[in-house]
């Protein structure tokens, strides 16, 4: 349902606006019809926006544009008007469309399938913005940096820095893109879950692996494969037969 305001001194103009819209849409509901800045005034006092207002720019009163500079106005405006020299301040507003009396029908049509397709790309959209403000809250919440301990010393290392994580034992040896190497005490599940997925793997119960360090993968016995890094690492890395689909899949998203 579509909420409309009419602003509009003359009633029979009113009415006559009010029937088009109707037959035009019937999932429009005219909320109020009003005829000053006055009884605009107090009617967005006490109302919330409507969805979309269809106003006169000459009011017994004044110009409507009275009612905008003194109330923050978000609601799309259609304006109906005899005179054509307003127009450049009717866009000054949020003017959808400019229509001249005597209004037609054809008129109303164009200027609510406007209205339609900038209300159907503006949530689109407020759509998209949502999601990347979700995803970036959640991207925000894995590590962007570890602390490593060496001796005295506490060093933060850059994840984007880090090759691979390697299992040994209990202790995890980090190596970084550069050939650096540092330890890290806990376990691999728990970094997996702090990492930002498309950008580490988890390649096996030994390795955690960053796709920028990602020379190659070779086939390898039984469907299974052996991923080479750019840098030197402890053993072999082997994907099983069953986490090889998902690792080629991860590794064409890069």
């Amino acid at each position: 349902m579509i909420n409309v305001l009419i602003i509009e001194d003359e009633a029979k103009s009113a009415r006559e606006l009010a029937n088009m819209i109707g037959h035009i849409d019937r999932d429009i509901q005219i909320l109020a019809t009003l005829d000053s800045i006055e009884q605009a005034l107090n009617w967005f006092a006490e109302n919330e926006q409507p969805d979309l207002i269809f106003s006169d720019i000459q009011l017994a009163d004044g110009l409507c544009f009275d009612i905008y500079n003194q109330i923050d106005i978000k609601s799309p405006v259609i304006f109906c008007t005899a005179f054509d020299e307003y127009l450049i301040n009717a866009f000054d507003t949020n003017a959808v469309s400019y229509l001249l009396k005597p209004i037609t029908r054809n008129q109303v049509e164009r200027a609510l399938d406007k209205f339609y397709s900038l209300k159907s790309a503006f949530e689109t959209l407020q759509e998209r913005q949502k999601l990347t403000g979700l995803l970036q809250q959640i991207k925000h919440q894995y590590k962007t940096a570890l602390l490593v301990y060496q001796k005295e010393k506490i060093i933060p290392v850059q994840v984007k820095d880090i090759a691979f994580f390697y299992l040994d034992k209990t202790i995890v040896n980090i190596t970084t893109l550069n050939g650096q190497r540092y330890y890290l005490s806990g376990k691999l599940e728990e970094l997996n879950k702090v990492l930002d997925p498309t950008v580490f793997f988890r390649a096996n119960r030994q390795f955690l692996i960053n796709r920028a360090a990602v020379a190659n993968a070779e086939r390898f016995f039984a469907r299974k494969l052996v991923i080479k890094l750019t840098v030197k690492t402890p053993e072999d890395i082997v994907v099983s037969k069953a986490k090889a689909a998902e690792f080629l899949h991860w590794l064409e998203r890069a």
